[in-house]
């Protein structure tokens, strides 16, 4: 199906409420008393939606209430299918503590459309389109992807920026990367938001790499797809628990890697509102009793697009 303007419309005000709905719990130091106003917003939005909606990705089992829970129907169940993820609060710490980069995040697809990632790492690596398709992946050394973006981009290594979550499981590929004289970017949360700065030269971000969250690879990948870039994933599973939850949501080949196409298939929509301000959008900000935000919404089929909204206090 064909998503139209009202509907997408419609999905960009549910992650502009959801930021809204956080507002008041920035800086107060308690992500989860901010995690769960963000939830219960954008829950009761979707749920007055003429959907049949099913939540694909969220934020936890049928049993850790109130989260948005992987199987969740939302909708009055009268308009068309659709899957549905979410990540109500990405970056709960950056709204605790009031530093920039939090974000409320949704992606939407027709039933079917859209991968059932497991509650699991990732192994991750995103790129702009202006990179060839088979410059750079997973497989290869860290040095070799990143040779090949400089030969395409006609940089030298030195002009070279990437983008990386500041993690100990990180240390050997900064430490590689240190090597090779590239400039790093480290990330201390918020890897959506690290993966779409590859989308415009702007960012001066030339690859995303590293181990992050597996649905945080999913919602990524729907933005990434919009902006014809590349990405790919490959899941990490620790324990026995992790693998036949795996197999149990189709996954046969463990060690499989998963490009865009595998991931977002035909038309979707995703909105990122800005809670904190980051590079990508501006946070809620409350100016003489209304509420302002900017949202990034990108889809297939329009103009990606940051949308304005006032939103006055009711």
């Amino acid at each position: 199906m064909l998503f139209d303007k009202k509907l997408i419309d419609n999905f960009a005000s549910i992650t502009s409420n959801a930021a809204i709905a956080c507002y008041n719990y920035i800086g107060k130091n308690d992500k989860k008393i901010a995690d769960k106003a963000a939830t219960d917003s954008m829950r009761n939005n979707l749920n007055k939606m003429d959907i049949d909606g099913k939540i694909v990705i969220g934020e936890g089992e049928l049993d850790q209430a109130p989260m948005l829970y992987i199987g969740e129907k939302l909708g009055t169940g009268k308009g068309p299918s659709l899957d549905i993820a979410v990540d109500p609060l990405e970056g709960t710490n950056f709204a605790a503590k009031n530093l920039p980069g939090a974000l409320s995040v949704l992606a939407v697809t027709s039933k079917g459309k859209l991968f059932h990632a497991p509650e699991t790492y990732m192994e991750k690596i995103a790129v702009g389109k202006d990179v060839p398709n088979d410059a750079t992946d997973l497989d290869y050394p860290i040095e070799k992807n990143i040779k090949n973006i400089a030969d395409a981009k006609n940089k030298d290594l030195s002009e070279i920026t990437v983008c990386l979550l500041d993690r100990p499981r990180h240390k050997e590929i900064i430490k590689k990367l240190k090597k090779i004289k590239v400039n790093l970017k480290l990330i201390s949360d918020g890897d959506i938001s690290g993966a779409l700065l590859v989308t415009n030269s702007k960012y001066n971000v030339d690859i995303f790499v590293g181990i992050g969250g597996g649905p945080e690879g999913v919602l990524a990948a729907s933005a990434l797809d919009s902006f014809n870039c590349k990405f790919q994933g490959r899941f990490l599973f620790k324990t026995e628990k992790d693998i036949s939850r795996a197999k149990s949501m189709g996954i046969a080949d463990l060690n499989k890697k998963y490009n865009l196409n595998e991931i977002v298939k035909g038309d979707s929509i995703f909105c990122a509102t800005g809670i904190t301000s980051s590079e990508l959008v501006e946070g809620v900000k409350f100016e003489n009793g209304t509420f302002l935000t900017e949202t990034l919404v990108t889809h297939k089929n329009s103009i990606i697009s940051i949308v304005k909204k006032k939103v006055a206090i009711t």
